[in-house]
């Protein structure tokens, strides 16, 4: 995680300015030498469990969301995602939930639902919620289609 290579790249596309982003391999845990070059755009969507934890990061975001998934519905994900994408094995995915993934999410994740300006339950499937947010970004970026 390069918390600050983030900061900087959010604070230059919000000036306009384009950024190169660099990429991440997750099967080999490393880095890529290869970076997405992203122009910048009139609204920008940051998304990851620990965006919240870095309050420079927050204070460039003009609305903060935290979707809240039941803990089962996560662990699930992952355990798909992992083995479907990152080559691993079940045992394997187990072993790491149990031993960082949920205590890291006890210490870090959960309490940095407080710094959220909105908390969305049930994840995707709270139409409401949804249907929210889509008109707060509506008002901070008009004429801009939003998708569902």
């Amino acid at each position: 995680m390069d918390t600050p290579l983030l900061v900087e790249h959010v604070r230059r596309l919000r000036e306009g300015q384009a950024i190169e982003r660099p990429m991440y391999d997750f099967t080999q845990h490393r880095r890529l030498p290869q970076t997405v070059h992203l122009e910048a755009k009139l609204a920008l969507i940051i998304e990851g469990i620990l965006i919240f934890e870095n309050q420079a990061l927050r204070e460039l975001m003009d609305i903060k969301i935290f979707v809240d998934t039941d803990a089962d519905l996560r662990f699930l994900r992952r355990l798909q995602r992992d083995i479907r994408e990152r080559r691993r094995t079940v045992d394997s995915v187990i072993a790491q939930y149990l031993l960082t993934v949920r205590p890291m999410h006890m210490e870090f994740i959960e309490p940095s639902k407080r710094y959220a300006d909105v908390i969305i339950p049930e994840g995707g499937y709270n139409e409401v919620g949804i249907d929210l947010v889509i008109q707060k970004i509506r008002s901070l970026v008009p004429n801009v289609a939003v998708a569902r």
